[in-house]
């Protein structure tokens, strides 16, 4: 067979993301873990994108009106117009979303609480280097319920073994970084976090359970429809934390978290 009858070999394509609710005002997605919801120049190498995959997958422009952080997975929504982005955005600034997360955390998280604890604005030494670095803290709250704790016969530190639990977040204020800098003031850092976590638990979960993410899942975002006013309901799966959560004896049935946050979100 001659080279000129050879075919070129198509180029593999980029996975779709999966849709959680679309109309013709919003879409809603499952952000996958490790990936930026838009070109940043804090990252120059990476070539894939929540924001320009999306206007990919539907062939239209959508419009970014929240985050999440690049190690975080769960529901990100957009909107398909200005109007609607404006919309959203209003709501936001208003307080009538409600988010829900799901984290794994080291050690015992023994009660519920609300974790009043303002925090000094995380700059980017590239991104901010323009931005005043003397502001005062900014108000930060998040009310956290723990579900479910296990204990393991392994010493990562210098107890015999090691104890880890999985809570529900609801942050009501929306900082950088917040429920990742709350939980570490707790002394129950997230698992995975390598910028406010514990190196040596991290360390652990990659080379016993092969995880190398964050442990922070966007589970739940209930919001009213900007246009009808009804209460959209959106609920991403749990991705990862399905596999450790049944190595772990627990629940791994996303209906069994939509009922706590639904509770819990009241």
């Amino acid at each position: 067979m001659s080279e000129s009858s050879l075919s070129p070999v198509p180029a593999a394509a980029e996975p779709l993301l999966t849709i959680l609710y679309q109309d013709q005002y919003l879409v809603a997605v499952d952000k996958p873990s490790g990936m930026l919801v838009h070109r940043s120049f804090i990252d120059k190498h990476e070539t894939r994108f929540v924001l320009q995959s999306l206007r990919d997958q539907l062939g239209c422009h959508v419009y970014p009106v929240h985050r999440l952080d690049r190690p975080t997975s769960g529901v990100l929504v957009f909107a398909l117009s200005p109007e609607i982005a404006r919309l959203l955005s209003q709501q936001i600034e208003a307080g009538q979303w409600r988010k829900g997360y799901l984290a794994i955390v080291r050690g015992v998280v023994k009660t519920a609480g609300t974790l009043d604890y303002p925090l000094k604005e995380q700059l980017d030494a590239i991104a901010d280097k323009k931005a005043r670095s003397d502001k005062a803290a900014q108000s930060a709250v998040t009310r956290y319920l723990p579900l479910q704790q296990v204990e393991l016969p392994f010493a990562v530190s210098r107890y015999p073994t090691s104890r880890y639990s999985l809570v529900a977040l609801q942050p009501l204020t929306g900082r950088k970084h917040q429920l990742r800098r709350h939980l570490a003031h707790l002394r129950h850092p997230i698992v995975g976090d390598t910028s406010h976590g514990d190196g040596k638990h991290n360390a652990f979960f990659r080379q016993q359970f092969d995880s190398d993410r964050l442990l922070l899942c966007a589970v739940m975002l209930q919001l009213p429809h900007p246009v009808s006013g009804v209460t959209l309901q959106l609920q991403a799966s749990l991705a990862e934390l399905a596999a450790l959560c049944r190595q772990f004896g627990w629940p791994d049935n996303i209906a069994y978290y939509q009922q706590v946050f639904q509770q819990f979100l009241e």
